[in-house]
């Protein structure tokens, strides 16, 4: 699925904005003690180290969101706005990806899979990366990929692109 023609590159300009625009508009929100309950993935030995140093990478806050514990607590896990966006490192393969039709975008030199899920926000899973890593975006970012900018760092310099 390398064809550069299948997906749409978003400049990183464009999704600098969209973070600004998102961080303009959500000032209120805060960290709280709730936990976002989130299945833990199992991946593989190799990928477990990957996403090791991605979580610690991993930003305070996103889209103006601050980062809130997951249940259970796992270092394959992480979320922001008690639950509404949610990092899980070492998923598998999305079947998704296997369709020519399928929608990507390019953010900051990382590409990720674009899956529209009825009733909530979108999830993006990377791609051509070592590990695959997944956000689920609730309903608010319907039509927003702004947050995957504040992923595209520290996914780029912790999870290798596959060769």
């Amino acid at each position: 699925m390398k064809s550069s023609h299948r997906f749409s590159r978003l400049p990183a300009a464009v999704g600098a904005v969209a973070a600004a625009v998102l961080l303009a508009t959500a000032p209120g929100c805060a960290m709280t003690d709730a936990k976002a309950p989130v299945p833990v993935p199992s991946p593989a030995a190799e990928d477990v180290s990957y996403c090791r140093a991605l979580h610690r990478e991993l930003p305070d806050a996103v889209a103006g969101l601050r980062r809130s514990a997951t249940e259970p607590r796992s270092e394959l896990t992480a979320a922001w706005g008690d639950g509404a966006i949610v990092l899980r490192c070492g998923v598998p393969r999305p079947a998704a990806m296997s369709d020519p039709q399928a929608q990507a975008v390019e953010v900051n030199g990382v590409g990720w899979l674009v899956e529209r899920r009825e009733g909530t926000g979108p999830r993006f899973t990377t791609t051509y990366r070592e590990a695959y890593v997944e956000l689920s975006l609730d309903r608010r970012f319907a039509y927003d990929g702004g947050p995957l900018v504040a992923f595209a760092g520290p996914v780029g310099r912790t999870v290798p692109p596959t060769v």
